[in-house]
């Protein structure tokens, strides 16, 4: 992609946090780690929270939002967050970061100069969930890629809203039968998958087919669970249900390690 670059700076159910950039805005999706571990992380990818234009929340849950409180204390970005994931976070008056939000229903568009960043919902167990696609347009071309991670099953309303991507970042959580046969307890592994739980690998490899019959060819895996799966495992589940297409470039992010996506 020529006009879009994204990176995964952290990624699982220790903390999640991914980088965008375009020609006129860097962007954050989620701050689920501390802000400082945010800064050296896009210091490390030549960028710092002085030049991030906006961040844009999924949901409520920490491992997306730990930081959001002190990077608004400390840089008073915008931030975009649904109206029931604001709610669901933010019980001090006082908070920082209310100064700095901006409430949304479900599904919201946010224009930044020839940057778009839309929402979509997505089905997770959390007040409110959505994932996000970004697009650039100068008028002569356009590019977009998209963000879907923490969600139960694939629906028609996340399929098309990242069909068209270019590039995806997409969950592949678990594998199966490591969830079943791991020490996770019996109604955590029933959580996780439910409908509004988390992909798994077979999952995840269902929904990059798809998009890849749309046009998709990169893809990074993330959101992956340190308990139950391995990088490798997800790959090659993911990899397999890609085996007809070409072109494809396919990674895996690192727990917490910046990643690019194509």
């Amino acid at each position: 992609m020529d006009k879009l670059e994204a990176y995964t700076l952290f990624s699982g159910s220790s903390g999640n946090c991914t980088y965008i950039r375009s020609a006129d805005a860097e962007l954050l999706i989620d701050a689920g780690v501390s802000a400082r571990a945010v800064e050296k992380a896009l210091r490390e990818i030549g960028s710092s929270l002085e030049r991030i234009t906006a961040i844009f929340v999924t949901h409520e849950h920490a491992d997306h939002t730990r930081g959001l409180e002190i990077i608004s204390k400390k840089h008073h970005i915008p931030t975009h967050m649904t109206e029931p994931s604001a709610r669901a976070l933010i019980t001090d008056v006082h908070a920082s970061l209310l100064g700095d939000l901006y409430l949304h229903p479900l599904c919201f568009s946010v224009r930044l100069g020839d940057t778009t960043v839309r929402s979509f919902a997505v089905p997770h167990d959390s007040a409110a969930a959505v994932g996000y696609t970004v697009e650039y347009s100068d008028g002569e071309s356009a590019e977009k890629l998209g963000v879907a991670t923490d969600m139960g099953h694939i629906d028609d309303h996340v399929l098309s809203s990242l069909i068209g991507s270019e590039a995806v970042i997409i969950e592949a959580n678990h594998d199966i039968d490591m969830l079943l046969s791991g020490p996770y307890p019996y109604r955590l592994k029933r959580r996780i998958l439910s409908d509004t739980g988390h992909l798994s690998n077979d999952m995840s490899g269902e929904l990059a087919r798809r998009l890849a019959e749309h046009g998709t060819r990169n893809f990074l895996l993330a959101h992956l669970s340190k308990e139950n799966n391995y990088p490798p495992t997800a790959e090659a589940a993911v990899r397999s249900a890609l085996s007809s297409f070409d072109g494809i470039t396919l990674a895996v992010a690192g727990r917490d390690v910046p990643t690019k996506l194509g």
